[in-house]
């Protein structure tokens, strides 16, 4: 068989959430699904952050979860509570797991393994070519990047949220299981934006992760080094590693959607659904899924799905300051955080806000540095 009603090319957290939403759908029983990728996931490959009420759609699968969060900076330190959030926590391996044995339930939906090379639009149609098949179907849902067209442009910077993260456990108990630490900016800088985050799960087990927003990626060895200083400075020095994790998300304005065809919609990172100014991705992705299963019901257009908002513009020009002076983002961080409650920052984040949140906010950073770059991108 080789003509399928939909293919989603890649089995990461948007294509597979994609599917997951289809199989509780009605609408899509009588239709057959495709999903493609080289491995069907079933590891611990990625972890998950995320902010939302006591009870959502994947609070059976968070493995842990927090009231209050903790920011530091030369600036300014707190550490408060964000109800009615919770700080959540998702092991990827406990997602795959859910998605999958919900899929097995679904007849018309089907994994196959499979190198995807290309994906191409025809005549009323589209192709996904693999090394062995040309599969046919009227909508493809495609989350891998083909090529470097986001890098190899210049109009939109681009920068990376690269990191490296060690699980921990202690033989003593070191840890407030309350607070999550979201950004720790005490940190050496080294004129970029580099911050800690520990997620302490138990009161012996901890991930403590070492990110830069930066466009340079750097060589194993200094993340270690890096994790190693801070917990020392912690007084954390009997601990074994359980498991490591590293990983690079970009952070870009570029405008990945413009790929969008009659038949071909990108999802995920490929379509431009990560936070461009912070690298979250899950929230987007739960967001966004569930407004494209609805647009496809509707049998809207699929260039039409996507929509500019004021935030995109926003992210445009952190990403325009921090591209050219990469060490502000501790000092910008600070002067958020330390002017507005973490509630309010986290709506912001989530892109919740009204117009007037938004300057209420904006006028408590540096403001002479957004303006700066608004100017340089309007002229």
């Amino acid at each position: 068989m080789d003509y399928y009603d939909y293919i989603i090319v890649g089995g990461g957290a948007s294509g597979l959430m994609s599917a997951y939403r289809m199989s509780k759908d009605v609408f899509f029983d009588d239709k057959t699904i495709l999903i493609l990728d080289k491995v069907k996931k079933n590891s611990n490959d990625r972890t998950w952050c995320y902010w939302e009420t006591e009870n959502d759609e994947w609070n059976d699968i968070a493995s842990a979860s927090w009231k209050n969060i903790i920011f530091k900076s030369e600036l300014y330190k707190t550490k408060e509570s964000i109800a009615p959030y919770r700080y959540k926590m998702i092991r990827s391996r406990d997602f795959y797991t859910k998605i999958f044995t919900h899929l097995k339930t679904k007849p018309n939906i089907t994994f196959q393994l499979a190198n995807v090379l290309d994906i191409q639009q025809r005549a009323g149609t589209a192709e996904v070519i693999t090394t062995d098949t040309i599969f046919k179907t009227k909508t493809v849902l495609n989350s891998i990047l083909f090529n470097d067209a986001y890098k190899n442009q210049t109009k939109y910077p681009v920068l990376q949220q690269h990191f490296v993260g060690f699980f921990i456990r202690t033989k003593k108990n070191y840890f407030d299981e309350s607070a999550a630490t979201f950004m720790d900016f005490t940190v050496a800088q080294k004129g970029n934006t580099r911050f800690m985050y520990v997620l302490p799960y138990a009161k012996n087990e901890a991930l403590f992760e070492y990110t830069l927003f930066s466009k340079e990626l750097l060589p194993y060895d200094h993340y270690k080094s890096e994790i190693e200083k801070y917990l020392k400075d912690k007084n954390i020095t009997d601990y074994e590693i359980i498991e490591k994790e590293q990983g690079s998300i970009p952070m870009t304005s570029y405008k990945f959607w413009k790929n969008n065809s009659k038949n071909i919609i990108h999802i995920g990172t490929a379509g431009g659904w990560s936070k461009a100014s912070t690298g979250f991705t899950f929230k987007n992705t739960t967001n966004k899924t569930a407004q494209l299963i609805k647009h496809i019901k509707e049998g809207k257009s699929l260039t039409k799905f996507h929509k500019v908002k004021k935030f995109w513009f926003y992210d445009v020009l952190l990403l325009d300051i921090l591209s050219k002076q990469n060490e502000l983002g501790a000092s910008i961080f600070g002067k958020m955080f330390q002017k507005n409650h973490p509630n309010q920052i986290l709506k912001f984040l989530d892109e919740e806000t009204s117009f007037l949140e938004d300057l209420k906010i904006q006028l408590k950073m540096p403001i002479w540095l957004f303006i700066n770059a608004l100017l340089k991108r309007i002229f």
